[in-house]
């Protein structure tokens, strides 16, 4: 009998194999010097530090939605059930506990954009009227600042965010603690964790995505105070889902030259996992042309200048590149079964679904500016973009592959150990 068909047996070291520190060199290096040469250009452009804190609104978007996309598809698991949680498990514990990093970079974004009112337009003028008066903003903007001061303003903008960040660490820190209590129970009692973890997620996902909807608004939408959309908040849901599950598979194939994912990462799952992107990528995908066809066929003065500030100005190339990288190419690709079983072909289309998160997070901020709305143009600012996000994430990396070496990588006392250490069906 082959080795492909005979039953596996799990290793007796389960740690993270000792490459993984190299990677988190490789990772601190790259941030540290794309960190100096984004210092570097913002003291080449006049405007740079203005450009340097937008990308810094960028990087912070990737992480956090790594960090908290990670325990919410932490907790989605454990609503569904089936042996491909074992996989992702501790990768997705290693990502919520990341946390503390995303809060960092949160804090200057909110002195820097909110208390000094560098970035968004309702902190900078809360006499709005005022300001429309002396032409400083259009009386469109005025109108929903006034309109909206009840929730934009510094000081809901605070305590929102900090509350959010302050649940998002109680489940961070209940999930991971109960994950090790479960590891070290005597007897497997299934389940009495399984009721645990469930009754925990349910109310976990709920409360996700309330908190993550009041985020993207404070955080991203708002840079506009004109712009409202009922499915904002959801399409950041899913488009952290996309981008988390893409790392999972990234880290998973990474580590399964060495044991112990060697021996439980079969081709099933996979497959099983590459069609689970491939339903991400459906679902973003409908959710984004869901909102422009709406938009476009109800054709409303106060809702087009939205996506004309993203089409116009040469601003249209990015977005027609925005559909290239986001959608036809890991939709076009995903297609096929025989690429979602060859290690390195998925590796290509994760490494494309990460990098189209960034561009298109990129597409939602940058022209939400004065200066870059309908006006897409060369400046040592605009690199920024290229520098900072990099220095974030990668640092950010580092940071989350420390995590992978704190546990085990694989839960031992999960219900489907045995069943992923069957072989696998000829077929497969």
């Amino acid at each position: 009998m082959s080795q492909r068909h005979q039953t596996r047996t799990l290793p007796a070291e389960l740690a993270a194999p000792a490459f993984v520190a190299g990677w988190r060199t490789r990772a601190l290096v790259i941030g540290v010097i794309f960190a100096a040469i984004g210092i570097v250009l913002a003291f080449l452009s006049g405007d740079g530090w203005n450009h340097f804190f937008r990308a810094w609104l960028l990087g912070l978007m990737i992480t956090f939605g790594f960090a908290v996309g990670g325990q919410a598809l932490l907790m989605v698991q454990y609503l569904s059930g089936g042996k491909w949680g074992l996989l992702v498990r501790r990768p997705l514990e290693a990502m919520s506990r990341t946390l503390l990093l995303p809060v960092l970079y949160f804090i200057p974004i909110a002195i820097y954009g909110v208390t000094y009112g560098k970035l968004y337009l309702w902190a900078q003028y809360p006499n709005a009227a005022e300001a429309a008066k002396q032409k400083l903003i259009t009386n469109e903007q005025a109108h929903a600042i006034i309109f909206k001061h009840g929730l934009l303003n510094p000081k809901v903008f605070w305590i929102y965010s900090f509350v959010a960040f302050a649940i998002w660490f109680l489940f961070d820190y209940l999930l991971n603690k109960w994950s090790l209590q479960r590891d070290a129970d005597p007897e497997p009692r299934v389940p009495y964790w399984q009721t645990k973890f469930e009754n925990i997620s349910g109310v976990g996902v709920v409360t996700y995505a309330i908190l993550l909807t009041g985020c993207s608004i404070f955080w991203v939408m708002s840079l506009d105070p004109t712009w409202y959309s009922t499915v904002y908040g959801l399409q950041f849901l899913v488009g952290q889902g996309y981008g988390v599950l893409a790392l999972v598979i990234l880290t998973l194939i990474g580590l399964s030259p060495a044991e112990p994912i060697k021996t439980i990462f079969r081709v099933t799952e996979q497959h099983d996992l590459g069609k689970l992107c491939f339903a991400f990528t459906m679902l973003n995908m409908y959710l984004a042309f869901a909102s422009f066809l709406i938009i476009w066929s109800g054709n409303s003065p106060e809702e087009i200048p939205w996506y004309l500030d993203r089409i116009r100005g040469n601003w249209g190339v990015i977005a027609t590149l925005d559909v290239i990288f986001h959608w036809l190419i890991p939709f076009s690709l995903l297609l096929s079964r025989d690429l979602k079983r060859i290690k390195g072909r998925l590796v290509v289309v994760c490494c494309i679904m990460i990098f189209a998160r960034c561009w298109d997070m990129w597409w939602l901020i940058e022209p939400n500016f004065a200066d870059a709305r309908r006006n897409l143009h060369f400046s040592f600012g605009m690199l920024e973009y290229a520098t900072v996000p990099v220095a974030m994430i990668a640092i950010w990396m580092a940071y989350y592959f420390t995590q992978l070496t704190k546990r085990p990588l694989v839960a031992v006392n999960d219900p489907h150990l045995a069943e992923i250490l069957e072989p696998e069906h000829a077929h497969a």
